[in-house]
C-alpha cells in the first residue's frame, strides 16, 4: 500500500472509488486506518481482476505493493463466500520471515473483522500450538512450501473446500529449491476446479513459466513503476582492502545519509565489517540464517523502525553459489529477498552478488514506495582479486564478469570514480588499517559463535516474556559488540586536521531525487548554480567527496 504522497497511477483514484469501493466496509475502514488512500499500480491493476473472479499473473518490482495487491481480495472472498468454517485460502511464501510479515499484515487488515476471519502462520511458531488451530480449519492459511506439504501429507489440512491461492516471490521461492513441493501440493492436494489463483514475483524465470500452468487463463501483469526512476545506482571499481576504507569513510563521515542496508556474501565477513565499523563507533547489527528466526524478524522491524541505521545483511543465495560445500544445511532466509526492510535510504554492495536476479533483489530494498533511494556496489577487477587474502571473498574473482549482466537489466549505473579524490581519502588509510588489524579470523569467530548464542538465549529464553510484555522488546538491542576486539580508542573520534578535507557535496539542482538523503550527484540534469547539471563552480565535475570552499 502507498501514502497518499506516493507516486501513484492515478493521483485522483482511491479505494473509496470503484471498483475498490465495493469491498467489505470492514476492509476499507481497516485501510483507512492504516493511512493507506491511493492504490499502487500493482494494487490497481490486479485487485479488480482479483474481485472479478479471474486468474492473475503479476510481475512487479519489490516493495511495489504486491502483498496487499492478493491479501486484499483473499480477505474479500473469505467475507463474501463464509457459510461455515473452512480453509478457503492459502498464501504460500518462501520464508518464514516472509510469513511472518504476511501474517502481521493480514492482522492489521482483518482488524475489524477477526472475530469472522481465523488466520494461522504454519510457517513459524510451536508445531503443537499450529496442530491445535489447525483443528479449527483457519479460514487463512500462510506457509512455505516444505511445511505445507508435511500438513497436507499428516492430514493435518484440508483444502477441499480452497477457493483462493496465492504464491508470493514465486522466482525466489522456485530458486530455493521448492519447485518439487509445489508441483506436488498443486498436482494431488489443490481442487482441480473452483480455486482462484494469484501468482507474484519481481522476476519470471524459466522455472516460474514452468508452474504458472496451473492458472486459468491468466491475466498476465508485466509492471514498471515511477519508483524505479527514483533509484540512483553507482559503482565504483577498488581492492579488497579498499573496500573497508570506503566504507569507513562514506558511514563515518555520513557522506552517505539515512538508514542503510549493506550486503555481504559470507557470514564470515558480515561480522568481520561488523568488527571493523564498530572500532569507529558505527553501530551495526548482522542478520543471517544462522540467527534465530525471532531474532532476525526483530532486527529487521527494529531497522524499519529506526533503531538501527546500519544493518550488515549476509545473502545467503550468494554464499551458497560460491561455497556450497562448505556450507551446512540451514533455512533459506536470504537477506536480499524475502524481507521487508522499509525506508532504507540506501543499499550498499559491500560484495557484489553473483546474478544479475540477486543484485535487483537487493536493490529493490531501497526506493521503494515513491521514496528516492541510492544503490552503490564495490567491484574488484580481476588482476586485483586474491593479493590479500584476510580481506578476500571468492565470489570477487567473477566480478567483471557479472558487472556486465547487472547493467544488461538493471538500466543506468554510472561510474563513480573515487580515485580523484584518493589524496584526501588516504588520509584515513592508517586508521583503517588499525582497525582491521584488530580484527583477525578468530576474533571473528568467536563473534559468530558469542552471536549465535546471545540470540539463542534470548530467543527461547525471552520469548514467554515478551509474550507478556511486548513493550520490553524495544529494550533488547542487536547492534552490541559481538565479541571484544583490541580497543582504540582514538578511531572514534575524526581529528580536525582531516575533517576540512572531506565532506558531504550539497544536494542541488541535478541531484538525487530530494529527500534521498544522499550525498551522490548525478550527471547531467537541468541546470544549477554551476551551470551544466552535474557539475558545481566554473563547470567542474561535482563528485560524492570534495573539498570544502
Amino acid at each position: 500500500m502507498s501514502h497518499p504522497s506516493d507516486s501513484l497511477l492515478d493521483a485522483d483514484l482511491t479505494f473509496s472509488q470503484p471498483p475498490f469501493s465495493s469491498l467489505d466496509p470492514r476492509i476499507l475502514k481497516a485501510l483507512a486506518d492504516q493511512k493507506f488512500a491511493h492504490p499502487t499500480l500493482v494494487q490497481a491493476k490486479a485487485i479488480p481482476l482479483l474481485l472479478e473472479g479471474k486468474d492473475v499473473l503479476a510481475r512487479a518490482r519489490t516493495g511495489s505493493g504486491k502483498t496487499a495487491a492478493y491479501c486484499v481480495p483473499a480477505v474479500q472472498k473469505v467475507l463474501a463466500t463464509k457459510e461455515y468454517q473452512a480453509t478457503r485460502v492459502v498464501i504460500v511464501v518462501p520464508t518464514r520471515e516472509l510469513s511472518m510479515q504476511v501474517a502481521t499484515f493480514l492482522g492489521e487488515l482483518t482488524v475489524y473483522c477477526e472475530e469472522a476471519i481465523k488466520v494461522v502462520n504454519v510457517a513459524a511458531g510451536a508445531a503443537n500450538l499450529q496442530r491445535i488451530l489447525l483443528n479449527e480449519n483457519p479460514d487463512i492459511i500462510i506457509s512455505t512450501p516444505s511445511r505445507l506439504l508435511s500438513l497436507l501429507l499428516s492430514k493435518s489440512i484440508d483444502l477441499s473446500l480452497l477457493a483462493f491461492l496465492a504464491i508470493d516471490e514465486a522466482d525466489l521461492l522456485l530458486s530455493y529449491g521448492h519447485k518439487d513441493d509445489m508441483e506436488t501440493i498443486l498436482a494431488t492436494h489443490v481442487p482441480r476446479l473452483g480455486v482462484q489463483g494469484c501468482l507474484v514475483s519481481a522476476t519470471l524465470s524459466e522455472d516460474v513459466e514452468g508452474i504458472k500452468a496451473w492458472l486459468k487463463q491468466p491475466a498476465i501483469l508485466t509492471l514498471s513503476e515511477h519508483t524505479a526512476s527514483l533509484l540512483t545506482q553507482f559503482v565504483t571499481h577498488t581492492t579488497e582492502r579498499d573496500k573497508f576504507l570506503l566504507i569507513y569513510v562514506l558511514l563515518k563521515l555520513k557522506l552517505i545519509r539515512g538508514k542503510s542496508i549493506v550486503f555481504v556474501n559470507d557470514i564470515d565477513r558480515g561480522y568481520r565489517l561488523k568488527l571493523f565499523l564498530g572500532q569507529f563507533g558505527i553501530k551495526t547489527c548482522v542478520v543471517n540464517s544462522e540467527l534465530p528466526l525471532a531474532s532476525r524478524y526483530h532486527v529487521v522491524e527494529e531497522f524499519n523502525r529506526g533503531v538501527y541505521d546500519v544493518v550488515v545483511a549476509t545473502d545467503e543465495a550468494n554464499e551458497e553459489e560460491v561455497q556450497p560445500r562448505k556450507r551446512q544445511k540451514v533455512d533459506p532466509a536470504s537477506m536480499a529477498r524475502g524481507i521487508d526492510f522499509t525506508n532504507a535510504a540506501s543499499v550498499i554492495n559491500f560484495d557484489l552478488p553473483s546474478t544479475p536476479t540477486s543484485y535487483m533483489h537487493r536493490v529493490g530494498r531501497t526506493a521503494r514506495a515513491g521514496q528516492s533511494g541510492l544503490a552503490l556496489s564495490f567491484v574488484v577487477p580481476k588482476e586485483q582479486w586474491g593479493k590479500d587474502r584476510p580481506v578476500s571473498v571468492a565470489s570477487a574473482e567473477r566480478d567483471e564478469v557479472v558487472l556486465p549482466k547487472i547493467r544488461d537489466v538493471a538500466g543506468e549505473i554510472k561510474d563513480w570514480d573515487w580515485g580523484g579524490r584518493k589524496k584526501e581519502i588516504e588520509g584515513f588509510r592508517y586508521r583503517m588499517e588499525d582497525a582491521l588489524r584488530a580484527v583477525t579470523a578468530k576474533r571473528v569467530q568467536d563473534a559468530r559463535r558469542e552471536e549465535v548464542r546471545r540470540e539463542l538465549l534470548n530467543s527461547e529464553k525471552l520469548k514467554a516474556h515478551f509474550a507478556s510484555n511486548p513493550l520490553d522488546l524495544d529494550y533488547l538491542r542487536h547492534d552490541t559488540i559481538s565479541h571484544p576486539v583490541r580497543q582504540q580508542s582514538h578511531l572514534k573520534h575524526v581529528p580536525g586536521y582531516l575533517m576540512p578535507k572531506i565532506a558531504a557535496a550539497p544536494l542541488g539542482t541535478g541531484d538525487v531525487a530530494e529527500g534521498s538523503g544522499v550525498s551522490f550527484h548525478k550527471r547531467g540534469g537541468s541546470r544549477g548554480r554551476g551551470g551544466r547539471g552535474g557539475r558545481g563552480r566554473g563547470g567542474k565535475k561535482v563528485d560524492p567527496l570534495r573539498m570544502k570552499g
